[in-house]
C-alpha cells in the first residue's frame, strides 16, 4: 500500500479497520434488539456515531487524494484510479475487502431497521391496548388509573 498522504490508497486500511468495527457494532446491535436489551442499545447508538464520523472524515481524505489524483472523488473515481498505473495490487485487494464489509454492513443496518420498525409496531400495538384505541375500551385513563366501563359510565379502579 501507499505510504503517501497524498495517494487515494493512504487510510484505505484505516478505513477498512473502521468499517471492521461498524459491522460488528451493527452485529451487537442486532443481538441487542432481538434481546430488547435497551440499555445495550443506547450504549451502542454512541459508539456507532462516534465511528460514522471517523469514517466520515476518512473518505473524505480519500475523496480529496482523488481529486487532487484527476479522478472523480466517488466509489466510481477510486475504481478508476485503482485502474491506473498509480494502484498496487495491495490496494486493489484492500479496496475490494473493503467494499464488500460494507456492503455486509448495510444489509445487517437494514435488517437492524427491520427490528426497530417491529418492536415500534409492537409497543404502538401495547400503548392502543392500554390507551383503548382497541376493542374494549380503555384499560388506564390519562391519570394512569386502572379504568372499566359500565355501561355508558366509567368505573375508576382504585
Amino acid at each position: 500500500m501507499h505510504a503517501s498522504g497524498t495517494s487515494p490508497a493512504h487510510g484505505l486500511d484505516e478505513e477498512q479497520q473502521a468499517a471492521n468495527s461498524l459491522l460488528q457494532l451493527l452485529q451487537q446491535e442486532q443481538a441487542a434488539l432481538v434481546n430488547a436489551d435497551v440499555d445495550g442499545l443506547i450504549k451502542l447508538t454512541g459508539e456507532k456515531a462516534k465511528l460514522a464520523a471517523q469514517m466520515t472524515q476518512l473518505a473524505k481524505r480519500r475523496h480529496k487524494a482523488l481529486a487532487a489524483a484527476g479522478f472523480d472523488a466517488t466509489e466510481a473515481g477510486m475504481q478508476s484510479w485503482l485502474g491506473s498505473s498509480g494502484a498496487t495490487t495491495a490496494d486493489n485487494k484492500v479496496w475490494t475487502d473493503l467494499l464488500a464489509v460494507m456492503q455486509a454492513a448495510k444489509e445487517h443496518n437494514r435488517v437492524n431497521g427491520l427490528l426497530i420498525s417491529q418492536h415500534m409496531t409492537r409497543n404502538q400495538n401495547a400503548l392502543n391496548v392500554l390507551q383503548g384505541n382497541a376493542q374494549g375500551g380503555p384499560i388506564y385513563g390519562p391519570d394512569g388509573q386502572a379504568t372499566t366501563k359500565i355501561g355508558s359510565r366509567r368505573l375508576v379502579v382504585g
